[in-house]
């Protein structure tokens, strides 16, 4: 597919930006992002969605998302994944908006081969996932989806705009995010937005 720098630019920030709110961008927003007018961010962005790598829907806002089967960039490259933040694994924390990329082969060295083109890194504050091995400062490899299964570990972005890690389940009237450590209760919500299941942990000692 052949994307322009600032279309490329847009699809990352989208990307990010769903991550971390729970909802795109505005193009004002997008416009603010990359330092370009709100006519120019349209513009890319229709052509984007011309070109089958955004999909928006009609009379909604905030409802730009990725195509489905399209990698953003920075998730195409070999053993490197996107950083997009960090998740509390202990009370939730708020988002944090800070943007830099885990790169597998400086960290592990060159054996490990897996790859998931839709897949992010976070890493992990605080210990309430301790006893199924995630642990304070672990980089947990996520794959993005809105949607999980009972039993799943997720993160999950809840009513209140927090982002927290852990196991996802979903009871008669409620949604229960539950720790892996004694000392932390569950988490007790009507709903949540799931914003991806768990598939990796990656720890440097």
């Amino acid at each position: 597919m052949n994307l322009t720098p600032k279309q490329l630019r847009i699809l990352s920030l989208i990307r990010d930006w769903r991550v971390r709110h729970g909802y795109s961008p505005t193009m004002q927003e997008l416009a603010d992002e990359i330092g370009v007018s709100k006519v120019t961010v349209f513009e890319h962005v229709e052509a984007l969605i011309k070109k089958g790598a955004l999909v928006r829907e009609a009379n909604k806002a905030r409802s730009l998302s990725i195509a489905e089967g399209i990698a953003v960039p920075d998730e195409a490259r070999p053993l490197r994944f996107p950083l997009v933040g960090k998740i509390a694994a202990g009370y939730p924390i708020e988002k944090v908006a800070e943007q830099d990329e885990l790169d597998i082969i400086a960290l592990l060295g060159p054996r490990s081969t897996n790859k998931q083109a839709t897949t992010f890194a976070l890493k992990v504050q605080g210990d309430s996932m301790k006893e199924e091995g995630i642990m304070d400062g672990d980089f947990v490899l996520v794959e993005r989806s809105d949607t999980a299964a009972n039993g799943d570990r997720v993160v999950a972005l809840l009513p209140d705009g927090q982002t927290t890690l852990k196991t996802f389940y979903r009871e008669a009237d409620h949604i229960r995010l539950q720790p892996a450590n004694p000392s932390f209760a569950p988490i007790i919500v009507r709903d949540c937005r799931v914003q991806g299941i768990v598939r990796g942990i990656v720890r440097k000692y």
